[in-house]
């Protein structure tokens, strides 16, 4: 079976394009000077334009540099988008410092840069842009100039309502930008995991490739080496002189053995063909067959009855599937894993077991979900065990050839994993071709 390595998928290089960096900053430019516009000329209120018109200059002058001397389609580096980031908090911090501090509605706005990095840097980059946030407003707290307001009636917030203020903007940065970056995990997590079985169909569609080239090539070949052959078994008879008569001996034994060999490729070709049709038993016993001789005594039962057996397609997707979880089965068994076929006119049931110490509660309910694991590191020390990509790879494929599969645990006092796989018959024995399962 074809093995993936989880680190090939995880840990993957975040980056985000600088041209989306700066629509945002552009964006927040345009934004900013329409609210002053408002407040001062709308509502009339007394604002500090020119330090408010600076900082939003500044901010554009920088866009406009950053789009002169960089490619806006290049890729930053997390530290390069963390720092671009920071500054945009570090330049609403200025604005709210001549508008009012948290009094001034706006201040949720430092939840804006921490979310973008939590969608997309590393966790680090975005605590650290959480508690530049966080900072800056305890210093607005502290330091700021009056709201603008009507001077008639000014607007005075008790000190109380303040802290009120500081603490939602706190919690909602830091709730926040957790879920935010929790269910954008998952989503990578995903992604990663379904290139990955991807990458597993992949390959062995490229063997049935190199499977097709090779009979192509034995059929090719063929005539030309009969007629060698031929040729030579005939100069073998006339020839008198010795010398010439071994040297043509030995050309037709290497032009025979030349056959011999594209014959064996023609067979294998012909009948061990991915998408051969082969019975339910057979396929169990080539799924099996590779783990046998590792300690542990797999038993194979195939329940008597009515119903012929099922035949089907020798389907990697099936064989991968299969293979991985009774892989498993065999590194968390103690002595013995056991793989009963039943079926009947309508369905076909496969149940793997093993009597391992089972699956812990904590993970049962999501078994199944890409780079869940309990593998310890040889650092940690012990075996490497654990249910990760594989599990999630071979689930996906299963399911998408029309299976059902569930994990459950032997009933106490026996102790063991249990992994049950449904098909509907007439779904297992349809012919399908790899691109339909991938599909």
């Amino acid at each position: 079976m074809t093995e993936i390595a989880d680190s090939d998928f995880r840990h993957a290089q975040r980056h985000i394009r600088l041209d989306t960096i700066l629509r945002l900053r552009w964006l927040a430019v345009l934004g900013q000077l329409a609210a002053i516009f408002i407040v001062a000329q709308g509502l009339e209120f007394n604002v500090e334009i020119v330090p408010c018109v600076s900082i939003i200059a500044l901010s554009a002058a920088l866009n406009l540099a950053l789009q002169t001397a960089a490619n806006p389609m290049q890729r930053l580096e997390p530290m390069q988008a963390a720092g671009l980031l920071a500054l945009n908090i570090v330049e609403l911090a200025g604005l709210l410092f001549f508008t009012g501090g948290l009094q001034n509605p706006f201040s949720f706005l430092f939840l804006a840069p921490v979310l973008i990095s939590a969608t997309a840097l590393p966790a680090r980059f975005t605590f650290g842009l959480g508690l530049l946030a966080v900072a800056c407003a305890s210093v607005l707290f502290f330091f700021h100039s009056p709201l603008p307001w009507d001077s008639d009636d000014p607007l005075v917030l008790p000190p109380i309502y303040l802290v009120g203020v500081w603490l939602s903007i706190a919690l909602a940065i830091g709730v926040t930008s957790l879920y935010s970056f929790q269910v954008t995990e998952e989503a990578r997590k995903l992604a990663d995991a379904l290139a990955a079985t991807e990458l597993v169909l992949t390959r062995e569609q490229h063997l049935t490739q190199l499977d097709g080239l090779a009979a192509a090539a034995a059929h090719e070949l063929g005539t030309p080496l009969a007629t060698i052959f031929l040729i030579s078994r005939e100069l073998e008879k006339t020839v008198k002189d010795p010398s010439f008569a071994a040297d043509l001996k030995t050309l037709r034994e290497q032009t025979q053995r030349c056959r011999d060999i594209l014959s064996k490729i023609t067979q294998l070709s012909s009948t061990g063909a991915p998408f051969d049709r082969m019975k339910l038993s057979e396929l169990i016993e080539e799924v099996v067959a590779p783990h046998r001789d590792f300690g542990v005594d797999i038993k194979v039962r195939i329940a008597v009855a009515v119903a012929a057996e099922p035949v089907g397609s020798r389907n990697p997707a099936i064989l991968y599937g299969i293979g991985n979880i009774v892989e498993n089965a065999v590194d968390f068994a103690h002595t013995t894993v056991e793989v009963n076929a039943w079926w009947n006119k309508d369905d076909i049931e496969l149940v793997i077991s093993d009597d391992g110490p089972g699956i812990p509660p904590d993970i049962l309910k999501r078994i199944g979900e890409p780079y869940l694991s309990r593998r310890r590191t040889q650092d940690e020390g012990g075996e490497r065990r654990g249910l990760g990509l594989g599990v999630f790879i071979a689930r996906t494929l299963l399911e998408r050839t029309g299976a059902k599969v569930s994990f459950t645990n032997r009933t106490f006092p026996d102790h063991g994993a249990v992994v049950q796989i449904n098909w509907p018959r007439e779904r297992f024995e349809a012919i399908e071709t790899l691109e339909e399962t991938i599909g």
